[in-house]
């Protein structure tokens, strides 16, 4: 990691949650975060219904939080919808676009999630920009064709002071709440392309932090953070039990 770039680690929680075990969960993490080194950036994308409790537990601690989805769509006739500036006003700070499941459960194009990621700046949100490969591609040797497309597809819509503002998250599509992980090398090797594509749009885009996402434990996380490409971490299901989270948070304080 360049000494300009930060540590960022993002926990997801998905489809999950309650409102007494996020009391618990929340309240832990807010008190550990306040002990990691200022490089280090905490942050927790919660289900919409809990984005006003997050605010109330966490108003005044180091740990932002967001959603997991942003509309396409500012304001309209389309029910279930959730518009960034929704999201904005419960004093979050990111929303994470494109993740694996909304493009393979709910069809979501890459000019789909070049929208979204829009929308999400417009509202003053960091639009955690997912990209990644499934299995069957990754055989086939189309990685980076995939990924580069799902990335490129973002950047074209965006100024370079827009680019600058995201983030971009490696998640491939077989790591995801498979128990595998990507080794080291092997997601070290993607950062690095996405990376060269950042670079190519300029240095401030190149600054763009670039996180890993896919099965990242505490026994894993601290050899991952350490590639120099890998800018922290999109944590699926660990960031569910406050130990795992903050041992994955300290691995990353860890590479400092």
């Amino acid at each position: 990691m360049s000494q300009q770039r930060k540590k960022l680690v993002v926990g997801n929680w998905k489809l999950h949650g309650r409102l007494a075990d996020n009391a618990v969960l929340l309240d832990a993490v807010a008190q550990a975060a306040s002990r990691l080194p200022e490089q280090v950036k905490v942050g927790v994308c919660v289900p919409c219904p809990y984005l006003a409790q997050t605010q109330t537990l966490l108003a005044g601690s180091v740990v932002g939080w967001g959603s997991q989805d942003v509309s396409a769509h500012l304001q309209g006739a389309y029910t279930g919808e959730v518009a960034a500036e929704m999201v904005a006003e419960f004093g979050a700070t990111f929303a994470i676009v494109g993740h694996s499941e909304r493009r393979a459960y709910h069809r979501e194009s890459a000019d789909l999630v070049a929208i979204k990621a829009g929308r999400a700046l417009t509202a003053g949100l960091t639009p955690i920009v997912c990209v990644g490969e499934t299995l069957e591609q990754r055989e086939a040797g189309t990685t980076e064709q995939v990924v580069g497309v799902q990335l490129d597809e973002v950047l074209a819509r965006l100024s370079l002071e827009e680019a600058a503002r995201i983030v971009v998250a490696y998640e491939p599509v077989w790591a995801i709440g498979t128990g595998k992980s990507a080794t080291a090398a092997e997601a070290q090797a993607v950062h690095a392309f996405l990376r060269k594509l950042l670079v190519a749009r300029g240095a401030e885009v190149g600054g763009v932090s670039v996180l890993y996402g896919g099965s990242v434990k505490p026994d894993n996380a601290e050899e991952l953070f350490r590639q120099p490409d890998i800018d922290g971490g999109l944590i699926g299901g660990a960031s569910l039990k406050a130990q795992d989270f903050l041992a994955i948070c300290n691995a990353a304080a860890a590479t400092l």
